[in-house]
């Protein structure tokens, strides 16, 4: 396909003087408008502007300027239909062979505060994704550019050939040209919903873009990348300020981590394990919080994930630069954090912006020919709507705890128990296929640690089927469970409450993390 005519129209102008010149050396006709148009002229460039090609001048403050019909059909003619041929004569319209355009910057000025509404709006490119897509559809005969990183191999080919462009590379510019516009308009869909209440939608597509080549996946045989969100208000924005390349199972981790120190108020560290709570601590700073969190599982926490939801200083620093961290992760790390932990070459380094309160998120997972949609767990402790069922009222400190327990365990993976203070996990169980196994799981775990369970307190993630589990916390040494409840056998799990003095409360709520 020899290209005679183009049309250039670009908000990004990097290296498009450069790719202009050698359409001209070419002798390719260049339509463009406005600003593209000034620009390339300045550069020595000879255009035709599209409103004198159109005969119909930009309108609207530019809102119109390419949207006519001698520019769509122009491009979408079909070159071996005769009538298609016939009727582009009839109107002295001319075959358009190569469209250049890449969009407003409406996903890149997403984090842009300073933006209104309306100002974003006006961001939202619509004769550019016209163009794009009628040159896609119609890649048997026209070429659509829509990303610079294309500009060197497609000018190479252009040269080579003497101004032509194989059917290949035609194809391969029309699939990327697609998932431009279609990420495209997910982004701008992901904002326009994000101020709406959160819905399952009856369509629902992700906005991704390519963020990072990972060296593989779960395991060194399986190929993988890191694919970034955009537009999603409400997910946090992460920045890694040091280490090596994350891995996926990192991410995986990373991501966990984040989830739970994200529910916690006070000054908390929490460290993750195979996308599991290994410790959870609180206190007055990140310190104590952390010497609470690594006294729950200190042999678990080697190699695990460290989550801080203050910021990182030189103090706390110290205290984990002994041990082996796969990533530390930090609202902010103080230079002197920084300092300390600079001679740890591998150890990575992510600083997060804390989520927003309020946006449209939802959890994604690949099933069968198809993927699983369900609104992020964001079901928070609310003490007025919980249920006491048993004879005895929990105290005051077995409240503090049973909600400290409570928020834990939401990040377990089920069959999930979790052991707790006021303020540290004492013992987690995770991933039983009985509850009961998860409760002795926990125990261990406590055992092993040197933590004694007397006068702990226990969360469950789910209905207890039995009373074994419940005689099981007992003898550990727990006084009070918090649990959904709605097992059929209800009645049996509280009688055993009952009988060993325990408190217990239901929340109605269930937390299974699969």
């Amino acid at each position: 396909m020899k290209v005679r005519r183009a049309i250039i129209s670009v908000y990004e102008k990097q290296g498009i003087d450069a790719f202009a010149a050698v359409l001209q050396d070419l002798g390719v006709e260049i339509l463009s408008s406005g600003g593209t148009a000034a620009y390339l002229r300045q550069n020595g460039i000879s255009v035709t502007e599209i409103s004198d090609y159109t005969g119909f001048p930009e309108i609207l403050s530019g809102r119109v300027k390419t949207l006519h019909p001698r520019i769509s059909a122009g491009i979408l003619a079909i070159r071996d239909d005769e009538e298609h041929m016939k009727q582009l004569k009839e109107h002295g319209i001319f075959p358009i062979d190569l469209v250049v355009v890449n969009l407003y910057p409406f996903v890149e000025k997403l984090e842009d505060a300073d933006l209104t509404e309306q100002e974003r709006i006006e961001l939202i490119d619509i004769g550019g994704p016209t163009l794009i897509r009628a040159a896609a559809k119609n890649f048997q005969y026209v070429a659509a550019v829509t990303d610079p990183s294309q500009y060197e191999p497609v000018m190479e080919e252009l040269r080579a050939s003497g101004g032509s462009l194989s059917l290949e590379t035609r194809k391969r510019l029309a699939a990327e040209a697609f998932q431009k516009t279609s990420f495209y308009d997910s982004a701008i869909a992901g904002f326009l919903a994000a101020s709406e209440d959160e819905v399952l939608p009856r369509a629902f597509s992700l906005p991704l873009l390519h963020a990072a080549a990972l060296r593989y996946g779960e395991n060194p045989h399986q190929k993988a990348g890191y694919y970034r969100v955009a537009s999603f208000a409400g997910l946090p924005e992460i920045r890694q300020l040091r280490g090596i390349e994350l891995s996926y199972n990192n991410y995986l981790d990373a991501d966990a981590a984040l989830q739970a120190v994200g529910d916690f108020d006070e000054p908390t560290v929490v460290i993750v394990k195979h996308t599991n709570p290994c410790g959870i601590g609180s206190g007055k700073d990140l310190l104590e919080a952390y010497e609470k969190a690594l006294a729950c599982d200190p042999v678990s926490a080697f190699g695990g994930i460290l989550a801080v939801n203050r910021p990182f200083e030189g103090e706390l620093a110290e205290a984990v630069k002994g041990r082996f961290w796969e990533i530390l992760l930090a609202p902010e790390f103080t230079p002197e954090a920084l300092e300390v932990l600079a001679k740890k070459k591998r150890l990575r380094i992510l600083q997060y912006v804390p989520k927003k309160e309020k946006g449209q998120s939802f959890a994604c997972r690949r099933v069968l020919n198809g993927v699983l949609l369900q609104e992020m767990d964001r079901i928070v402790w609310d003490r007025e709507k919980l249920q006491v069922v048993t004879r005895r009222q929990p105290t005051e400190k077995e409240w503090k705890a049973l909600e400290f327990a409570w928020k834990a365990v939401k990040h377990v993976k089920s069959n999930a128990i979790v052991f707790a203070a006021d303020d540290r996990t004492l013992g987690i169980g995770a991933g039983q296929m009985s509850r009961v196994d998860s409760v002795e799981l926990a125990v261990r775990k406590a055992e092993k640690a040197g933590l004694s369970l007397a006068g702990s307190v226990l969360a469950s993630d789910a209905f207890f089927p039995f009373r074994d589990g419940v005689d099981a916390a007992a003898r550990a040494g727990a006084t009070a469970i918090v649990q959904p409840g709605g097992s059929v056998r209800d009645e049996e799990v509280i009688q055993a409450a009952d009988e060993h003095n325990l408190a217990m409360v239901f929340t109605g709520i269930r937390h299974f993390r699969h």
